[in-house]
């Protein structure tokens, strides 16, 4: 798996090695063109030169050879080209993206909690797209332009070295000072892209979450406000396009000027050298055709330099963030974690958010195997983190959290959260059919085990009523469906899941009473047999818990049960009484 600090090239190549067959008909074309550039002025340079010395009846047969080389030539390139077109094309690229999808999207699986709350998901879809579209981009860039015109360059040097030095010498420190100055300017033109590419990213993320807001949008009457919000963004990308093609604009200037000496130079050269008896008409096609076509693929580089710059900066903005180091990882040794009996133990567990004071200080707590435990406390006191830790979600800074003696560190992710089910107070759906949504808790569940999971959460009756009944699609993050209709297939979601830990964060909170009251008392008997964590506002609700936890900055002021609780007349005893229609202002 790659980190963030292993270095981009690195990574592109180990994209990359496996397609070797593919990768010699690229470096086997590019060969060709570049003997090819050199070849074919020399062809035309034997050609002419022999019209020259030979009476104009005896040129048909003198010239059939060179003729025929050159047309052999042609075609060789010619299907060159259609071989590099077919491994290039229709094998290479199509597989090397998928490579490239696969192991980013596996990364991104792999990163934490906190990773996700500090990106948008926008964003993160336009880079997994940039590295699919680039890499190949990059890649034929640095074949197909960079190592084939090195080739070219170094060819043409010793043909021009076999007609005069001079030549030969003006190529070199030409071409010398033109790769001096594209290495030299080649850091400046990156930075821009990257700001660039960089901009570009956020403004796409940020679009995508205007749009995932419309109905706040709306609501507020605010398309106004977001389209100067969404506006700014997008001047600063465009100014910083601008930036980069102006710097790329100044370049070509530079090498424009610097293309019409050169030749102008050799020019000169060849009428004297002619003049003075060392230069023949041939070398005049050789000289000038071979300098045109350096010129002419040189000055396409300088240009294609500002495409390749932007390129490799979306592959180097893509990859930073996609391989950011992961913060939560198995142990090398971990294992699978063995649920026997659902005790839950925080022993001197401390932790802090990035950044914030801590939460959690020295905290130590036994949840008895079975145990339904209610939580509560005003927002930001602590529950729901509480029960992120169990999950890892986050990382303890001190102590240790285990479930029946094993040390949540040190067994598998996979096996952890596959012992806990979690109904969350936002659930969010996959845009697929609720057969789906409801089946992710257990993929091997047949159909009638679906449905009865349904029904147990009274989430059939509404399923029954639409169209395509359990191959309804759901909207992205179920937006089809009504808060309370979420919450009901999260919970048949866990109800088929049949984990032995169970974690409610105020499960119930978007149905309407009498569904809560039916959804309560089948929920109640999932409870049974299971160690069970209930998050709640609402307090009635946890009237039958065999404890309950009572939450202030992360430091639990009360334990005990209802009864004694409000015997105690503390903190609960003040939220009972505070309740407006059973539940806990905020």
């Amino acid at each position: 798996m790659f980190k963030k600090n292993d270095s981009i090239p690195f990574y592109i190549f180990s994209m990359v090695s496996s397609f070797r067959s593919a990768l010699f008909s690229m470096f086997f074309v590019a060969f060709v063109w570049a003997i090819d550039l050199s070849v074919r002025p020399y062809v035309l340079k034997m050609m002419i030169d022999r019209i020259g010395d030979l009476p104009r009846e005896e040129v048909l047969g003198a010239l059939a050879f060179p003729a025929l080389l050159f047309i052999a030539l042609s075609f060789t390139l010619s299907s060159s080209f259609r071989l590099y077109d077919y491994f290039v094309q229709y094998k290479m690229i199509p597989s090397l993206r998928k490579k490239i999808a696969v192991n980013a999207i596996s990364h991104l699986l792999q990163q934490s909690h906190h990773y996700y709350q500090n990106q948008f998901s926008g964003s993160l879809g336009n880079k997994v797209s940039d590295l699919l579209m680039n890499i190949p981009e990059v890649i034929q860039s640095l074949i197909d332009r960079f190592f084939s015109h090195f080739i070219a360059l170094t060819i043409a040097i010793v043909t021009l070295f076999m007609v005069s030095p001079y030549f030969a010498l003006i190529l070199f420190l030409w071409a010398g000072l033109f790769t001096l100055g594209a290495y030299l300017y080649a850091p400046h033109l990156t930075k821009l892209a990257n700001a660039w590419s960089s901009l570009g990213s956020q403004t796409t993320g940020k679009i995508v979450d205007v749009i995932s807001n419309i109905l706040a949008v709306r609501l507020f009457a605010r398309p106004r406000q977001e389209m100067d919000y969404l506006e700014k963004m997008i001047t600063d990308t465009s100014d910083a396009e601008k930036t980069l093609q102006w710097s790329n604009l100044k370049m070509w200037f530079i090498y424009g000027y610097s293309f019409a000496l050169v030749l102008g130079l050799n020019l000169y050269l060849l009428i004297k050298g002619y003049h003075e008896g060392w230069v023949s008409i041939g070398d005049f096609a050789l000289v000038l055709g071979i300098n045109s076509a350096v010129i002419e693929f040189l000055w396409q580089l300088a240009r294609e330099f500002s495409q390749f710059t932007k390129q490799y900066g979306r592959v180097t903005q893509a990859y930073t963030t996609i391989y950011e180091k992961i913060d939560i990882t198995n142990a090398a040794d971990a294992k699978d974690l063995e649920v026997t009996a659902g005790e839950i133990v925080f022993d001197q567990v401390a932790f802090r958010y990035k950044g914030s004071e801590p939460l959690f200080s020295n905290k130590s707590l036994t949840i008895a195997p079975g145990q339904k435990v209610g939580l509560v406390g005003y927002s930001g006191s602590g529950k729901t983190t509480f029960v992120n830790l169990i999950l890892r979600l986050f990382d303890v800074i001190g102590g240790k959290i285990m479930i029946d003696g094993q040390d949540i560190s040190k067994v598998t992710l996979d096996s952890l959260r596959s012992a806990i089910a979690l109904i969350p107070q936002d659930p969010s759906l996959f845009h697929r059919s609720l057969m789906d949504n409801i089946r992710y808790g257990r993929l091997d569940a047949l159909d009638g085990e679906v449905v009865e999971a349904a029904r147990l959460a009274h989430a059939n009756e509404f399923i029954a009523g639409l169209e395509l009944n359990y191959d309804a699609m759901v909207g992205e993050r179920g937006i089809k469906l009504s808060g309370g209709q979420r919450q009901r297939i999260a919970i048949a979601r866990a109800i088929l899941k049949d984990a032995p830990i169970l974690i409610l964060d105020e499960a119930t909170s978007q149905l309407d009473s009498i569904t809560e009251s039916d959804i309560q008392d089948s929920l109640w008997p999932l409870m049974q047999g299971r160690t069970t964590l209930v998050i709640a506002h609402r307090l009635s609700t946890l009237l039958n818990m065999d404890r309950i936890l009572v939450f202030t900055h992360g430091v639990i002021v009360e334990d005990g049960t209802h009864a004694e609780l409000l015997a105690k007349k503390g903190q609960y005893k003040a939220l009972w009484d505070a309740q407006v229609g059973g539940f806990l202002p905020e």
